[in-house]
């Protein structure tokens, strides 16, 4: 698929992130409002209602920032990965009707990418390589850590570089 092609596919997706993001913000806006106006009514309950309605939307904002930002460094190692010519391919793999992996295909995939992780563990794509293998075998606990840490991996090397 080309550029132009993956950039098109990925317009939908953009444009319905951005839509849902405005409608979040303006959820977060109203409800900061409502906590201003318990806390200006000035009974105790309104003022402790109020301060605890405008937590929510402090929460939103960092939930939003989080999710977006990990978003972003997913795609940011799959492409460096993609350029090293070490990103995961699954083509190949058998596939139950939903589209997932079957499980013996994930798991076997699984042992395979362990192997190289437990060789280099420091290596930024066997991590990030390991942690889609996780994914892939069901394991979404492990695979957020491991993303985790092929991301601080990842930009540990790029400071080096740039240092």
């Amino acid at each position: 698929m080309s550029a132009d092609a993956d950039k098109r596919s990925a317009l939908p997706t953009l444009l319905m992130i951005g839509f849902l993001v405005i409608g979040l913000i303006m959820y977060m806006a109203i409800l900061g409002w409502r906590g201003v106006q318990l806390i200006a009514a000035g009974t105790p309950v309104g003022v402790g209602v109020g301060l605890g309605v405008l937590i929510l939307p402090v929460l939103g904002a960092w939930m939003i920032y989080s999710t977006l930002s990990a978003g972003l460094w997913h795609q940011r190692l799959g492409a460096a990965a993609d350029a090293l010519g070490r990103d995961l391919d699954v083509s190949s793999l058998p596939r139950r009707p939903s589209g997932r992996l079957e499980r013996a295909a994930a798991d076997e995939l699984f042992e395979q990418v362990r192997a190289e992780w437990e060789a280099d563990p420091d290596d930024w794509c066997n991590t990030y390589r390991i942690a889609r293998a996780y994914d892939y075998a069901g394991d979404r606990t492990r695979a957020r850590e491991m993303m985790k840490a092929a991301i601080t991996q990842y930009r540990a090397g790029a400071d080096e570089k740039a240092g």
